[in-house]
């Protein structure tokens, strides 16, 4: 979720005067586009991978600093849902983040029905959660937390999606689970995932084991022990990080073993 690049911080932000009252989509779409900064956009575009026939292909990026659009999401707290598809439907990454930034922040403050509303909203517009940063920020937050103790039926359906970041947030939106103490879903989409040919998949799901191991890795063991072997090397190599080094090359070691 977190990217660092040594361009200069965009320092025209920290000098402007912006009242707090709520702004306009237009004054939004302003702020980000004063503030770009085009070595920082050159990039991302390689970070993120947005050449042709790549994952993130045709994402356009304006080089403005995630805390920074953290700060600008946070003058627009107010603006309406019509407004946030507007900004979630833009080719422009930054215009999406922050609509996500404002539609997480909204949804920790909601009560049941809106939650449910912005849940909702999220479902219907989740083409515009696009690339893995704007998943990994979101999906746990809004799909994960609405879904825990509910029926998790349309993650397993997001899970054999023939898109890429569906596939990401059916594991992704488990860590909220995780985070109660919650594995069984986790490790049953893990399961389905495990074939999957796109390395963005087998980061996520080594991920969200490692995450299990923190919490008890007895669990995670029992899980790598029946499928350690048909773990594509990169899923391995993340679930097992934490592990010591001993642990590490003994599940390295059996991989290679029955390859």
């Amino acid at each position: 979720m977190y990217y660092h690049t040594n361009s200069p911080p965009c320092k025209i932000y920290l000098s402007q005067k912006i009242p707090n009252a709520m702004l306009p989509l237009a004054q939004l779409k302003k702020e980000l586009k004063k503030l770009s900064n085009p070595k920082q956009a050159k990039i991302l575009r390689k970070f993120f991978k947005t050449g042709k026939g790549e994952y993130g292909e045709g994402d356009i990026f304006l080089g403005v600093k995630v805390p920074i659009q953290r700060k600008i999401a946070k003058r627009h707290q107010e603006l309406p849902l019509r407004d946030l598809e507007k900004l979630l439907n833009s080719r422009i990454h930054e215009q999406r983040m922050v609509s996500l930034f404002i539609l997480i922040s909204r949804y920790e403050k909601a009560d049941k029905d809106k939650k449910k509303e912005i849940f909702d909203f999220y479902l219907k517009n989740i083409r515009g959660v696009n690339n893995w940063d704007l998943v990994d920020i979101s999906a746990p937050k809004v799909i994960g937390d609405y879904l825990f103790g509910k029926p998790k039926k349309i993650l397993y359906q997001f899970a054999r999606s023939k898109n890429l970041w569906e596939r990401r947030i059916a594991v992704i939106s488990t860590y909220a689970f995780i985070r109660d103490g919650k594995f069984n879903d986790t490790l049953r989409i893990s399961k389905i995932l495990l074939v999957d040919k796109h390395d963005l998949i087998h980061k996520a799901v080594g991920w969200m084991l490692r995450e299990v191991g923190k919490r008890n890795q007895k669990i995670e063991e029992e899980f790598l022990k029946k499928y350690h072997t048909k773990m594509p090397r990169t899923m391995l190599r993340y679930a097992i990080e934490k592990f010591n080094k001993r642990k590490r090359r003994f599940y390295l070691k059996k991989r290679s073993e029955k390859k």
